[in-house]
């Protein structure tokens, strides 16, 4: 009779705290995620759909220049800011281990000594006094307690917080890998796009002096025709004032070279030194076909779209681990170990055996607004992070969708501005021809040479944006970090 009592007080005891259970999941908030949207047209703009995408090559079969590829390998090795993100990586790493080891059991051991004098006129003191006066042995004094033993806890995981909250560190470790990526991408196109500014401006260096030679030539002439009596002292100050201006030009071509090859330095993390390189035949490079596959393989390709997709399921995983912070925690502990107050006597079980066992749960009950704040803010970091997803997918098309149309209309500027040059070039010979003969004044044949230096420079500005379009439309597609 007496267990069946007791039986049914056990079963009251469960049954209130079932009842209290659902009175905590009752009053916990609950809000819809946002989704994201990651629709993407079926094809780019005047693009076949196809499925061939450049963003599949790895950079060194991108890019066939050996000098660019050495620059870029090397790059990959010693850029500090690379490295500094490597060590970022390793921080979430180590965030990882450090979530999986808090839903593992905490074990770990203990030893003390402690000594104790308390006063006759105690509670502890009359007690020891009365023990001594019934046994008939002193009582050691002061006491010595001396104990060794183990002890653990564990949290019981009963509502996934501190799995979620290991999932959602995994989550974030992955989206600095792909953060690295994308600084890669990143780093490859800058050195790329430095590397054949370089090359441009030792082309138009070339230029500027082609055309003083030019220029000298004819400032000779001009104080020929002057001499005899055939020109003015204008057009000689006129033709001096031209080369001195290219003179001039020309120096600070050469600043912009030094500074273009210690940037280039800096990225690969070196001292400042010159940049090996070929700068023949620059305007003759021929340009490979770019492949821009379909706009839906973006959310692969792109690091960092990857990046923000890793960072929006980590926040829902937050979103979670928040709400869970609402329910009761269950933990257990337990010890064992060996405890008395003479050191010989710790070996002597089961006298000098002590252990223990504890569970308890523990829950919010009185002003939770701490947590429900905690649960606000991260309900808005997924709203963000939905955003953030969304912002990266657009960012990454309209960048694909203008690089598309530039390329096109670069490759048809180039075309005509080689007719011009063509053009031009053919005329400094028959304007200088026309002058010496009289039949045009000295001013014709400064513009002319003037707008042939113009076009010639233009047109070697042109090829260099077509090559950094190329590299651009390669980033933008997601290549460049495998």
């Amino acid at each position: 009779m007496i267990k069946i009592k007791k039986t049914i007080k056990h079963v009251k005891l469960l049954l209130v705290v079932l009842i209290n259970v659902g009175v905590f999941y009752s009053c916990v908030p609950t809000k819809d995620l946002k989704e994201a949207n990651n629709n993407l047209p079926s094809q780019y703009v005047d693009q076949a759909i196809d499925s061939t995408n450049s963003a599949q090559l790895k950079w060194k079969d991108f890019f066939k220049d050996e000098n660019l590829t050495k620059l870029i390998d090397t790059a990959l090795t010693n850029n500090q800011e690379l490295r500094i993100m490597m060590q970022q990586i390793d921080v979430a790493q180590n965030e990882v281990k450090a979530r999986k080891g808090e839903y593992l059991p905490f074990i770990g051991y203990g030893a003390g000594a402690e000594v104790e004098k308390v006063g006759e006129y105690t509670r502890n003191g009359s007690v020891e006094k009365n023990l001594e006066v019934k046994e008939g042995e002193e009582f050691p004094e002061p006491l010595t307690d001396f104990s060794a033993g183990l002890f653990a806890s564990w949290e019981l995981d009963v509502w996934k917080k501190l799995r979620n909250s290991k999932k959602a560190a995994a989550l974030e470790y992955l989206s600095t890998i792909e953060g690295k990526n994308f600084m890669v991408t990143r780093l490859i196109a800058e050195i790329a796009d430095s590397y054949y500014e370089l090359i441009a401006l030792d082309n138009q260096l070339a230029i500027i002096e082609q055309n003083l030679e030019l220029q000298g030539n004819a400032l000779k002439m001009v104080r020929l025709q002057k001499e005899a009596a055939r020109a003015t002292e204008l057009a000689v100050k006129r033709f001096e004032a031209e080369v001195l201006k290219n003179q001039s030009h020309k120096f600070e071509v050469q600043q912009e070279i030094v500074e273009i090859e210690n940037k280039l330095n800096f990225l690969i993390g070196r001292q400042p030194q010159q940049i090996a390189r070929n700068s023949e035949g620059f305007t003759d490079t021929q340009l490979d076909t770019i492949f821009s596959g379909i706009p839906s393989q973006l959310l692969q390709n792109r690091p960092d779209i990857k990046q923000a997709e890793y960072e929006l399921e980590a926040a829902k995983l937050n979103i979670k681990v928040a709400r869970a912070n609402f329910y009761p925690s269950v933990g257990l502990k337990a010890g064992l170990g060996l405890q008395a107050f003479k050191p010989k006597y710790l070996t002597e079980t089961p006298a000098s055996l002590i252990y223990s066992a504890v569970g308890d749960v523990v829950g919010p009950l009185i002003n939770r607004n701490a947590i429900k704040a905690d649960y606000n803010t991260a309900n808005a970091k997924q709203i963000q992070a939905v955003y953030e997803y969304e912002k990266a997918i657009l960012s990454g098309f309209i960048e694909v969708t203008n690089q598309l149309s530039k390329m096109e209309n670069l490759k048809q500027s180039y075309a005509l501005k080689e007719n011009q040059v063509e053009a031009l070039t053919a005329s400094i010979d028959l304007s200088t021809r026309l002058f010496q003969s009289a039949r045009i004044e000295y001013i014709e044949v400064l513009l002319t040479q003037r707008e042939a230096l113009e076009s010639k420079m233009e047109l070697v500005e042109t090829k260099k944006d077509q090559l950094m379009a190329r590299i651009n439309i390669y980033q933008a597609l997601g290549g460049g970090w495998k």
